[in-house]
């Protein structure tokens, strides 16, 4: 009986788009990290809140939300969806205290980015070298440098192919971990490599 409601609200749905007049709307879809926000719909017509995933509105408000069916939106919004670029992603590799030797989990790391960066077109990776507080900043900026630098030695040696490559070195000036100077602090010794 639930199945047969849900049918019923769909086909309600679809006709009360399509009654409408106007072919174009808006559908609300989820963000890649699964949750769902809201879009206002504000047209010559009125106004709609769309706060649901799947549900759509007319672009000239005349309507409530109603939900799409996915085979509608596959229709309307499927090249558009297949076109957008994947987000960008984010790694973090750690070291030992004082120099550029990777921990042993961040090593395992690796061959996932290799993994992921393969499966981009054209990846441009930016690796960034930071520190903890030990110690005085000049040799920190080195250090961090020194870190960024061999990340991207060792993910070139593993056969990572990319459009552009950019390597810095933040030394301790944007730490993970907020600490006094001349603190030790492990999440902070660290490299970020970002695939976009």
């Amino acid at each position: 009986m639930a199945s047969l409601a849900k049918r019923l609200l769909v086909i309600a749905g679809a006709l009360l788009l399509t009654a409408c007049g106007s072919k174009s709307y808006v559908v609300l879809l989820d963000n890649p990290d699964g949750t769902t926000g809201a879009v206002v719909v504000k047209g010559a017509k009125g106004e709609q809140v769309i706060d649901q995933t799947g549900q759509g509105a007319p672009v000239d408000g005349s309507a409530k939300p109603a939900v799409v069916p996915a085979a509608d939106i596959q229709r309307d919004f499927g090249s558009a969806m297949a076109a957008r670029p994947k987000l960008p992603e984010r790694f973090l590799l750690y070291f030992e205290v004082g120099g550029a030797q990777l921990t042993p989990d961040s090593t395992a790391l690796l061959p996932k980015i290799i993994e992921n960066a393969a499966q981009r077109p054209a990846v441009d990776v930016s690796i960034i070298g930071h520190t903890d507080t030990l110690g005085r900043a000049e040799q920190n900026e080195a250090l961090a440098l020194k870190r960024a630098q061999a990340v991207a030695e060792l993910i070139k040696k593993k056969g990572l192919k990319v459009h552009a490559l950019s390597v810095e070195s933040h030394g301790e000036r944007n730490p993970l971990v907020k600490t006094p100077d001349e603190t030790s602090e492990p999440r902070n010794r660290r490299v970020e490599v970002s695939l976009r």
